[in-house]
């Protein structure tokens, strides 16, 4: 009677445990990029050592990894042939297991150097996969089943920004059964658009200002319910994920452009954001109540997101400082000099940071609030952009190296 009783327990308990080692999209299950409960990763390696695979990557984008099951999904571009890819890589051997060209034509004519024409990390269902790219002047999302066939293509909206003609950066994001998709730019398409991931048909749309920002949707929970937060356009507003509609929203409290995504702490009753263009800013907002900013710095986390441990704040400047604030009021616990400049954004794996610099160095150090204590420092190639992935005790991380003139992408899983 034990073996037939157990037997069920054991396969949920295996189920459960796969499951936590999927990423399923842009900052994890949680939304917040803290690896699950309990999980562990590698604090050393170089291109010598602590590699399990490296395999290159064809073209050039700066989607982080995401991870279902076996597989690990990117998208990547090449701007000379004018394609636009889907790339599904085998997690344990690194195999790239097949290219899907999801566009051919139909690239921007210009982005910022910095940028790639694939930049936004791909969401995941379990079942299906979302792509979406910045092609033919439009936010146009792609969904294909697990083994890379297509299923259904629909353009969210119109994206052809005036102003400046720096590219696409939001991340598509999943939440109670609705794939959100943030276009915001200069023209009168920008807005936010909840689509059902079955059919691509839109669910809703919440119009934005004609204003330029890079921001993905913060999925935070709020009283047992889900709120859709966002930064830029000179406003932080609070969105139900079900319907578009603007559960509340502060002006003035944010700059014209931002591209991180917010964050949050629950038993704070916090939320989070920094940015931005034309104005630094780091702040906390109430998340009920009056929605009243509790504190605010100048200090600016442009392109990468910050992260928050156990009612503390840690930050990747734009300057290369890392910083500890204390939640509740914005105290500054410590400030460290990384150096370099930061796109990717840092990763909890347990009580330790990830931070990887645009040069390919990633600092390992200790959520600790109390001063800062460096675990190690990591070089792969010299260019990194990407958010790395954990999954199963490794890091699963995009770089690109140099040599010779020639650039080249290269997907390594780093640990055993």
């Amino acid at each position: 009677m034990m073996r037939y009783f157990l037997a069920p327990m054991v396969l949920l308990a295996a189920a459960s445990a796969a499951q936590a080692q999927d990423w399923l999209q842009w900052r994890g299950p949680t939304g917040d990029n803290h690896a699950a409960e309990g999980a562990t990763a590698p604090t050393e390696w170089s291109e010598e050592a602590g590699l399990a695979w490296k395999t290159p990557v064809p073209g050039h984008g700066h989607s982080s990894p995401t991870i279902v099951g076996d597989r690990i999904y990117l998208i990547t571009a090449d701007a000379d042939a004018q394609t636009q890819s889907l790339l599904i890589y085998g997690k344990e051997s690194g195999e790239l297991l097949r290219e899907v060209l999801t566009h051919e034509g139909g690239l921007p004519a210009q982005i910022h150097p910095s940028n790639s024409h694939a930049t936004s990390t791909v969401a995941s269902d379990g079942e299906r996969v979302f792509a979406l790219f910045y092609n033919d002047d439009a936010a146009v999302v792609t969904a294909y089943d697990l083994q890379g066939e297509r299923l259904w293509q629909e353009r969210v909206g119109g994206f052809d920004p005036k102003a400046y003609q720096f590219g696409f950066g939001s991340s598509p994001r999943l939440v109670d059964g609705t794939l959100v998709v943030a276009s915001e730019y200069d023209g009168p398409d920008s807005g936010i658009y909840g689509l059902d991931p079955k059919t691509g048909k839109r669910f809703w749309t919440a119009p934005r200002s004609e204003n330029l920002s890079w921001s993905s949707p913060s999925v935070t929970p709020v009283g047992g319910k889900s709120q859709l937060l966002m930064s830029g356009a000179k406003r932080l507003v609070s969105y139900e994920p079900v319907s578009g509609k603007v559960l509340w929203s502060l002006e003035d409290e944010s700059t014209e452009a931002t591209c991180g995504t917010m964050v949050w702490d629950e038993k704070l009753g916090l939320a989070f954001a920094s940015g931005g263009f034309p104005d630094a800013f780091t702040l906390a907002v109430k998340l009920d109540g009056d929605h009243e900013v509790v504190w605010r710095n100048k200090i600016r986390n442009y392109e990468q997101s910050l992260l928050v441990v156990d009612g503390y704040v840690y930050a990747t400047a734009d300057r290369g400082i890392a910083f500890c604030w204390r939640g509740s009021d914005g105290k500054e616990m410590w400030r460290e000099r990384l150096g370099g400049k930061f796109s990717a954004s840092p990763l909890l794996v347990g009580k330790t940071i990830y931070a990887t610099n645009e040069s390919g160095t990633t600092h390992v150090y200790e959520a600790n609030p109390e001063r800062f204590v460096r675990v190690a420092q990591n070089q792969l190639g010299d260019s990194a952009f990407a958010t790395t992935t954990p999954s199963a005790g490794r890091l699963y991380h995009r770089y690109a190296k140099t040599e010779g003139g020639k650039r080249q992408e290269y997907l390594a899983a780093i640990g055993d």
